[in-house]
């Protein structure tokens, strides 16, 4: 095990930082420590000294270091986030109500089926909400239930976690504090990270 001193801790900032910025997707501890050799290779303890150094470097800039389910990642805040959307010229199209509700549905009643979310919105839910769904890895089937027709049981991924900053389904927002499924948009809007990654429309409405 390595025991660093206070400039070679500097070298490591400015090498998790590069790694954060190079890598389109959060980075955990164990990849960050998996790119260094045996022999230079940090202890937890040190990475995590690093991480909580560069984090305070970013706090008065427009990006942060933010810790979801995956891991790590480097982010433009989301008080500046409507300049940055400005350098793409198509405005990101925004989902529909219809698909909010499905997705607020199995975030907070997981496991579900889809039976359960047509029941508690009155109205079918189109395949093409579960497909885009699906496309997006927001969701997955994590089992089925032991019912005639073994429906398909539904809850949220990892993917779903870092989309919208949740390290856990505990930092969900409460029900309490959604007075309705047209706020759910606004309490889980993602703060853009680095690499920017579009919103694709969901017209349906069923």
């Amino acid at each position: 095990m390595s025991t660093l001193g206070d400039q070679a801790r500097t070298s490591l900032k400015n090498i998790i930082e590069a790694l954060l910025l190079a890598s389109g997707e959060p980075l955990s501890m164990a990849t960050l420590a998996s790119v260094f050799s045996d022999e230079e290779r940090p202890t937890n303890t040190e990475i995590g000294k690093a991480l909580e150094e560069l984090g305070a470097d970013y706090e008065e800039r427009g990006l942060e270091l933010k810790e979801v389910a995956s891991g790590f990642r480097l982010q433009v805040r989301q008080e500046v986030n409507p300049w940055v959307s400005r350098l793409w010229q198509e405005r990101p199209q925004r989902y529909s109500r219809a698909l909010l509700e499905t997705l607020a549905l199995i975030a907070y009643r997981q496991p579900i089926t889809r039976g359960d979310i047509e029941e508690v919105r009155g109205v079918s839910v189109r395949s093409n909400i579960i497909r885009t769904l699906q496309e997006r890895e927001w969701i997955r089937v994590i089992g089925h239930r032991d019912v005639p027709g073994k429906p398909a049981l539904f809850g949220t991924t990892k993917v779903f976690l870092d989309y919208f900053n949740l390290t856990s389904l505990d930092d969900l927002p409460s029900l309490a504090d959604i007075m309705d499924m047209g706020n759910i948009e606004p309490e889980l809007e993602l703060e853009q990270v680095v690499e920017p990654d579009p919103i694709e429309d969901e017209a349906a409405q069923g």
